[in-house]
């Protein structure tokens, strides 16, 4: 979050007004939308990624097949790449979506993702835009946290 923002005393004084309105709105941006945007965010992926989970552990035979035939997992066994990833789908967006280590749940789910998109012969374009979204998101959530709304800000906060 940014500091306590103040116009700068060197500014013309026409400027010093729209400085101040300018300041404030970033404030407010920073203060409320930015972490109701990070917990859209959060809760948008892990519903998508957590509800794919569900659908796997739902029907384990035909999750194996998926990974025998469908989905080429580099470098794993299929049976490992079926538990590995039905398991990402499971725990990490409970962790994304309560805020828990949520740059690691955010890093984790980006590997899930990718792997996905790398892991199908062929995949639609519709179903591509849909993987840059969630990466796109996976991303943000990376690089700011998963925000003031979170579990992992509440521990800051309670340790500081």
């Amino acid at each position: 979050m940014t500091p306590h923002l103040n116009v700068p005393h060197a500014a013309p004084a026409r400027l010093r007004r729209p400085l101040a309105l300018a300041l404030q709105l970033i404030a407010l941006l920073e203060t409320w939308l930015q972490p109701l945007a990070l917990l859209a965010a959060r809760v948008y992926v892990a519903q998508v990624f957590f509800l794919a989970g569900l659908s796997k552990l739902r029907d384990w035979e035909t999750t194996l097949a998926l990974f025998e035939d469908e989905y080429h997992v580099p470098v794993l066994p299929t049976e490992w790449a079926a538990v590995l990833g039905t398991g990402g789908e499971i725990v990490l967006p409970a962790l994304l979506l309560l805020g828990l280590g949520g740059r690691l749940a955010a890093a984790g789910l980006s590997v899930v993702n990718v792997v996905a998109v790398i892991s199908l012969a062929e995949i639609a374009p519709a179903a591509l835009v849909q993987h840059q979204l969630w990466g796109a998101l996976l991303l943000a959530l990376l690089l700011w946290g998963p925000g003031r709304w979170s579990v992992d800000a509440a521990l800051l906060r309670r340790w500081h």
